[in-house]
């Protein structure tokens, strides 16, 4: 599949042919640098590597640095590699928003917003233990029993426990192109896109 590095700006609204508030999801597309060729004779698989938003050379070591001269690039913050891509490239091409068209559907990948460590509550939405009614003391959030007594004796993998919530790299399906504007480099997708802010995003179709 191929595509394209990212950044989610934020969400607004636009209004579509009939008059309909849409909410969309804004993402700053690229360019995106190809910093290194992968091909089945070198490296067992085909692929390109792509490279987003420059970072400064004094942040990087000589052996990164090296990899970025190659390509005659700066080196960069991000990086993702993609099979299957339609056209050819070279080292050094640029590869832009007009990548993809208005009204196609894409796959957008991004880490979540951490939560940080919540309770079985708000993690899983557990119903808590009872009322707070006959003798029952704080146990409107608590997650009850965990396991069964002297067989088998333990607690199975996987039992929903509270813990570290969000921060975990999340998959959208087939978000709609609803506008591309080139000269900025900006996408507009339907609907919402995981993450904070300036969250680095991996756009597939």
């Amino acid at each position: 599949m191929s595509g394209l590095i990212g950044k989610k700006i934020g969400m607004t609204s636009i209004f579509n042919a009939e008059g309909k508030n849409i909410p969309c999801t804004i993402l700053e597309m690229g360019p995106c640098t190809v910093t290194q060729i992968k091909t089945v004779e070198t490296d067992g698989y085909d692929a390109l590597q792509l490279g987003f938003e420059d970072l400064k050379e004094k942040k990087v070591t000589q052996a990164i640095k090296g990899h970025f001269l190659k390509s005659n690039s700066v080196p960069k913050r991000k990086l993702v590699e993609f099979k299957n891509f339609p056209t050819i490239h070279q080292l050094g091409d640029q590869i832009s928003v007009t990548h993809f068209e208005e009204g196609e559907f894409v796959d957008v990948s991004a880490k979540s917003k951490g939560k940080g460590f919540q309770g079985v509550v708000k993690k899983h939405g557990f119903s808590g233990v009872g009322d707070a009614s006959h003798g029952q003391h704080n146990r409107e959030r608590a997650p009850g029993s965990i396991g069964a007594a002297s067989d088998p004796s333990r607690v199975f993998k996987g039992m929903k426990m509270a813990g570290q919530t969000g921060n975990q790299k999340v998959k959208v399906l087939n978000l709609k192109v609803l506008k591309i504007i080139t000269e900025k480099n900006l996408m507009l997708l339907k609907g919402s896109v995981p993450g904070h802010n300036n969250t680095y995003v991996t756009v597939r179709k």
